[in-house]
């Protein structure tokens, strides 16, 4: 058994990283959905014993069922054992990514007037998918309770049908706000779409990291008539920190729409990275070891955000996520009129503005705490400190000079 430490911080400010070289060095990137681990050594080993070889040409074709076969036969049979979900080898599509995939689908099923339907707030580019197809977005707003966790707005989700809906666009677990839907809720979005005809596409790219008490039921696995209907979305890369490889699975048993769904590539996304067929397929067979012990890790660190928000940051708040890396923080009663600007100019805290994330969102920021302990409380120390200056009746350092932060155990520690 190999054993993995989760506290070490890799060097990632010279591998051309996004998420570390988009703010300068004394900023704290905690935006994107990518995660500071190292990822499972069978995928490192796979990927250099590749490498290796020293050949880096095409991919076999999509139109054999030919390309990657072993990673057909792992997905099939991961899908089996972990949902009694039993689907063909050539039921799977393999696209650059699961945003190229919910954007192919909404192309696919682009009418002129024709309208996309999705739950807000939502993951930005599943917002966007509507425009980049010529469709309209209409928006079935979620509920926020009381306690701060979200539930389906039935009411909302079927007066958001009309005769020019083309498909309901699903993220589950959800991103932001981290939820996962029962079965009973699932079943009952299935049912609402298959009443009027309209296709599901399900992005399902967090459903490995879903916390114990809860469990993740793909949409298309409840019944044969609700798979037909269906496009599922999923991929290693949110699990298994590979988003850069840009590798995903799309799950269309039904033939007919498979077909429509690949031709819809022609010309544009004929084929996945050869080193992402690498890296997934040796994920998914051999990576569940080190899933297994991040898991424990990503809940800790969830439960640190939960108790740190409620007892050092007056005014936020913070309903604990059921699945993936990321907190959904409400800054709504804090007094900071911008929150997400107020923890970077301030605390050197980057997180991702709510706002991006459509109606509902304006007044929370999203916190990815998928990084080592260490860093992840120097982040809330720092944005503690932040609040506090912000509220305090004293005038706020501009950005653009801001102190360095002090330091302190992850300055030492990382060094940064």
């Amino acid at each position: 058994m190999t054993t993995y430490n989760f506290d070490l911080l890799p060097e990632r400010r010279s591998t051309n990283s996004h998420k570390w070289r988009m703010y300068p060095s004394e900023v704290l990137p905690m935006f994107v959905a990518d995660m500071d681990f190292v990822s499972p050594q069978p995928v490192v080993d796979a990927l250099q014993d590749f490498v290796g070889r020293g050949v880096f040409g095409y991919p076999m074709s999509e139109n054999e069922m030919a390309d990657s076969p072993g990673l057909r036969e792992v997905v099939v049979a991961r899908l089996a054992r972990k949902y009694g979900w039993r689907v063909a080898p050539e039921a799977l599509v393999f696209v650059p990514g699961v945003i190229v995939g919910f954007n192919l689908a909404a192309h696919l099923f682009s009418r002129a007037g024709g309208e996309l339907l999705t739950h807000t707030p939502n993951y930005g580019p599943i917002l966007s998918a509507a425009a980049h197809a010529g469709l309209t977005r209409r928006d079935a707003p979620l509920a926020r309770g009381a306690d701060g966790r979200y539930e389906i707005d039935w009411e909302a989700f079927e007066t958001g049908f009309n005769p020019a809906t083309r498909l309901f666009l699903l993220c589950n677990p959800h991103n932001p706000v981290g939820r996962v839907y029962a079965a009973a809720d699932v079943a009952r979005l299935a049912e609402a779409c298959l009443r009027r005809g309209v296709p599901i596409v399900a992005d399902e790219i967090h459903s490995d990291l879903v916390y114990p008490g809860h469990t993740h039921v793909p949409i298309a696995s409840l019944s044969p008539e609700i798979e037909q209907a269906s496009i599922t979305l999923i991929a290693p890369s949110k699990t298994f920190n590979l988003a850069g490889l840009q590798c995903s699975v799309a799950i269309i048993p039904n033939a007919e729409l498979r077909a429509r769904y690949i031709g819809a590539r022609a010309g544009l996304v004929n084929w996945v990275n050869v080193l992402g067929l690498v890296a997934a397929e040796a994920a998914y067979r051999d990576g569940d070891e080190w899933l297994g012990q991040l898991l424990p890790y990503l809940q800790s660190n969830r439960d640190l955000v939960t108790r740190f928000v409620a007892e050092q940051m007056p005014g936020v708040r913070v309903y604990p996520a059921e699945a993936t890396y990321l907190a959904w923080l409400d800054c709504r009663a804090s007094g900071l009129s911008a929150p997400c600007k107020c923890f970077l100019d301030l605390g050197r805290v980057a997180c991702s503005d709510g706002a991006g994330f459509g109606p509902g969102g304006e007044g929370f920021v999203r916190l990815n705490f998928g990084c080592p302990r260490p860093m992840l409380a120097e982040a809330l120390e720092r944005m503690k400190g932040a609040l506090a200056s912000e509220t305090a009746p004293a005038v706020a350092t501009p950005a653009a000079e801001a102190s360095e932060p002090s330091a302190g155990t992850f300055a030492e520690w990382s060094g940064l």
